[in-house]
């Protein structure tokens, strides 16, 4: 079991082994031997989804507040407390999943490590990836943030690292690209 937070940047010469590292370190994939070294998301993903939950629950709570308020009289309109603790809640909660969502890049396979509550941990095999996708909604694109969803021949794989910088989320793209390929000609 590994100490610290998944956001620790020690690497294994800092004294920090098995934590994270950000996006510009730990290039070269973990061999079979080492501790697998985790990569954290960017903080740009945890702006995009404080953002939308404070535009949705925002106008959750004028409609909370205005139209009781409007209809049956100002006391109804403290319904608008509603939303808004829900907001504060929320707020907690969506860095506390941020912080959970990690992926590290080993000699054979990719690691992606998620779940606050429940821990997930999906092991992709390179041999078995049949496509690296690359994807960008319009608010994404706006904080030029990017996915890479891998997939593999099993319909149930859930291989999705959102909210890379779109230069990083290319370069393990084309990675991954070039392991599955390498590790797939013997099949």
């Amino acid at each position: 079991m590994e100490t610290g937070s998944p956001h620790d940047t020690g690497t294994a010469a800092e004294g920090g082994a098995g934590r994270a590292a950000g996006p510009a370190q730990a290039r070269r994939p973990a061999t079979a031997g080492d501790e697998p070294v985790w990569i954290a998301l960017p903080p740009g993903l945890l702006k995009v989804r404080r953002l939308m939950l404070v535009v949705w629950l925002g106008l959750l709570t004028l409609a909370a507040g205005l139209l009781p308020g409007l209809l049956a009289g100002p006391g109804w309109a403290a319904f608008a407390a509603l939303p808004l603790a829900l907001l504060a809640w929320g707020w907690m909660l969506l860095e506390r999943n941020w912080r959970s969502w990690r992926y590290a890049e080993r000699a054979d396979d990719l690691l992606i490590s998620r779940g606050v509550l429940w821990r997930r941990e999906t092991v992709v095999p390179y041999g078995r990836m049949q496509l690296v996708e690359v994807t960008s909604g319009p608010v994404e694109r706006h904080f030029e943030l990017a996915s890479v969803q891998l997939h593999t021949a099993a319909a149930a794989t859930d291989a999705t690292i959102p909210g890379l910088d779109p230069a990083e989320a290319e370069r393990l793209r084309d990675r991954l690209t070039e392991l599955g390929e390498a590790r797939s000609a013997g099949l």
